[in-house]
């Protein structure tokens, strides 16, 4: 069986410039602030380091600048919480599998913080019930994380709710650690913003949402392979109506619905602290993770 962390690894091969690299490890490096005073080594300066951090003195000498790398305090502790779902097992906006993006989502963020010498850990679930996985360090352990959301997530899980796996989280994880939650587009409430808070107090968060599929017109081509497909809802198995099937009316109430779930839900998250980003596609992941940790730093 094909290794899920390897397509990890040739996804972030986009990004196997050393410059470009070090970037991502940057972003990554800066969501945790604390560190210790002892120093490691001097590295290249690349956008998005800390000016605090250039040796001034080197840098003259070398000829540009260079950053000081100091030895972690301790490894810090990654919690991915994972949407394992039957919303999870819908299509995405680009036509993948939900379940599918949010799985190299994970894989991504996991694999940057092994880079980092962290440890990571995993709560998933659905409404029935959530699992987790201790914190611990190698890709062997990554890889059964990644294998672990993948497997679970199906048509024939219990519907979707975050929320439940959030409400785990505050109740059985200790410390602080940063919480990497990748769900479906989430409609905000009262309770949840209550909750959301709640684990801010406690945790660096960051939030990714993969975004659903649009209603979208029909095959023109008699030969096109998805003419006469039907489309339903994952969550009752509802007919989903094609877009050039509703009247405008309808059309505008959709969109203006949608637009205000989301408006709602990133009012939700910013009140409570929490930088969002969200994906369309698998091509987005890697560039939206480094878009999401950017934005975490420069909100910090």
């Amino acid at each position: 069986m094909a290794s899920l962390l390897q397509r990890v690894k040739s996804k972030m091969a986009i990004f196997a410039h050393r410059k470009a690299r070090g970037m991502l490890d940057g972003e990554y490096g800066s969501v945790f602030k604390g560190r210790s005073l002892d120093f490691d080594d001097l590295r290249a300066y690349v956008p998005g380091d800390e000016v605090r951090d250039i040796d001034w003195k080197a840098s003259a000498r070398h000829g540009s600048p260079l950053i000081r790398r100091y030895v972690a305090v301790r490894r810090q502790t990654v919690i991915l919480i994972a949407d394992t779902g039957r919303n999870m097992a819908a299509e995405a906006r680009s036509g993948e599998m939900k379940k599918d993006i949010a799985v190299l989502s994970l894989g991504v963020m996991g694999y940057l913080a092994h880079r980092h010498g962290d440890v990571v850990g995993l709560v998933c679930g659905d409404s029935s019930g959530s699992r987790s996985f201790p914190a611990k360090s190698g890709e062997a352990h990554l890889e059964r994380l990644l294998r672990h959301v993948d497997s679970h997530t199906g048509l024939d899980a219990a519907a979707s709710s975050i929320q439940d796996q959030l409400d785990f989280v505050a109740r059985n994880i200790k410390g602080r650690n940063l919480l990497f939650v990748v769900a479906d587009e989430l409609a905000a409430d009262d309770a949840t913003g209550r909750l959301l808070r709640r684990l801010r107090a406690q945790h660096e968060i960051l939030w990714l949402t993969v975004r659903d599929a649009e209603l979208v017109e029909p095959a023109r081509d008699a030969q096109d392979a998805d003419a006469g497909r039907e489309s339903f809802s994952v969550a009752d198995s509802a007919l989903l109506v094609r877009q050039s099937a509703l009247s405008g009316a309808v059309a505008d109430a959709y969109a203006t619905a949608a637009a205000e779930r989301d408006r709602g839900r990133h009012a939700m998250l910013r009140a409570a602290g929490i930088t969002e980003g969200d994906v369309a596609s698998s091509a987005d992941v890697v560039t939206g993770l480094f878009a999401l940790l950017e934005r975490h730093r420069r909100a910090g």
